[in-house]
């Protein structure tokens, strides 16, 4: 599911001598050195106090049907934390929901920005790891091409930058207000919540979210707890990657009372 890309047009052009000496030295000085870091999903599921989080993971679901017939979209961007998708989305099927991710519509930066994107962007949204870019994975609709009527249920994976890139994308905004006044559930997690702010739903609602964005939830018109996940009325939080199984099974109760 995930796929590894490289950017090599710079080392191209160095290969190929394009790049003078003394623009090569000031490159070298705008540049970070580069550091890849090993973060595998078993490292967390195998840290101390996360006994549960593994078991939720690694104990066999035995009803398959809990949640056949209902369709669940996920809506993400670049930048979404890996196991905040991942693991809820294999949990939902497992149940029998039908999941799609749904993500913006591909708009590359102005020219000017000096960004590279890999083709694979138009298809794929990246994952990562606690700011750690770590893979892609393919996505099954743009947000312009959903209707409310389409699903039972949203969720939103948190990321330091996947919220950003959903806040800002009209589509998404109106997806999740017209989704919202439908009363159907919004589920949201870690950084996540923002986008619910941004989408101005939260005026009066009890939540939780990222210690770093809780601040911004209060100022939406939150009450923001301290849990691990936060259930009032059709919306859904949760804080962190290590609330995962709670804030999945919030959302399977939900779904099976609505």
């Amino acid at each position: 599911m995930m796929h590894a890309v490289v950017n090599t047009k710079a080392q191209v052009k160095v290969a190929a001598g394009q790049i003078k000496s003394h623009e090569l030295e000031v490159l070298n000085q705008l540049t970070s050195p580069s550091a890849v870091v090993n973060m595998p999903v078993s490292q967390l599921l195998n840290a101390p106090g996360n006994e549960a989080l593994r078991a939720f993971f690694f104990t066999p679901v035995t009803n398959r049907t809990v949640l056949k017939g209902k369709k669940i979209a996920v809506l993400a961007a670049d930048g979404f934390e890996e196991i905040e998708l991942s693991g809820p989305v294999w949990y939902f099927r497992e149940l029998g929901a039908q999941v799609e991710i749904v993500a913006p519509k591909f708009n590359p930066a102005p020219e000017r920005y000096g960004l590279s994107t890999p083709e694979m962007a138009k298809t794929h949204i990246m994952a990562i790891q606690y700011l750690q870019p770590v893979g892609w994975i393919k996505f099954d609709r743009t947000a312009d091409q959903i209707k409310v009527g389409d699903y039972d249920a949203i969720f939103i994976p948190g990321g330091a930058w996947n919220p950003d890139n959903l806040r800002f994308d009209k589509d998404v905004i109106r997806f999740i207000q017209d989704f919202n006044k439908s009363g159907k559930l919004i589920a949201a997690i870690c950084h996540a919540p923002v986008v619910l702010a941004s989408a101005d739903i939260l005026k009066g609602k009890k939540l939780t979210g990222y210690w770093n964005i809780q601040v911004d939830l209060k100022n939406a018109g939150g009450t923001v707890l301290e849990e691990p996940v936060v259930v009032d009325g059709n919306l859904i939080t949760s804080r962190h990657p290590i609330d995962v199984a709670d804030f999945s099974r919030a959302v399977e109760t939900w779904l099976t009372k609505h």
